[in-house]
């Protein structure tokens, strides 16, 4: 008589405990379902197929260890440098100036980014990268 009142006992506390509801004692299908971020991502036959943040050339590129290096550069060496123009072209792209590939390549493109740029914070327009624009794309 006992194990029966245990079992009893059991059940009804499961029953509060998970506030009477049986399918709390089956897997959600909610926590599961990875739905994407973009509903015209690809897919396969069932599941959308895996989103990731897309890897650009540059983000294996060489550079420096620390940010305060780069303060210490000039525009003209930071123009050479793949690594510091691909987050030029990602921080352009991002606030809509540039449309571009992000390859580390400063082209006329980027050059053209930048003067609308400037020209949109009232600077004064060379389409070259100065401290203003480094300042503006919160670049070191």
């Amino acid at each position: 008589m006992s194990a029966a009142i245990k079992i009893l006992a059991i059940v009804l506390l499961s029953l509060s405990f998970f506030g009477g509801e049986a399918r709390a004692f089956i897997l959600d299908e909610e926590i599961f379902s990875q739905r994407p971020l973009d509903p015209l991502a690809p897919r396969d036959d069932q599941w959308p197929l895996h989103q990731m943040l897309a890897v650009n050339a540059t983000d294996f590129a060489v550079r420096y260890r620390y940010r305060f290096a780069y303060y210490f550069k000039a525009p003209e060496q930071l123009v050479l440098q793949a690594s510091y123009v691909g987050a030029l072209q990602r921080d352009l792209r991002r606030l809509g100036y540039y449309c571009g590939p992000i390859d580390g390549i400063f082209s006329a493109e980027v050059s053209n980014a930048i003067a609308h740029l400037q020209k949109n914070h009232s600077m004064r327009v060379t389409g070259t990268l100065t401290d203003g624009v480094r300042r503006a794309l919160h670049l070191p």
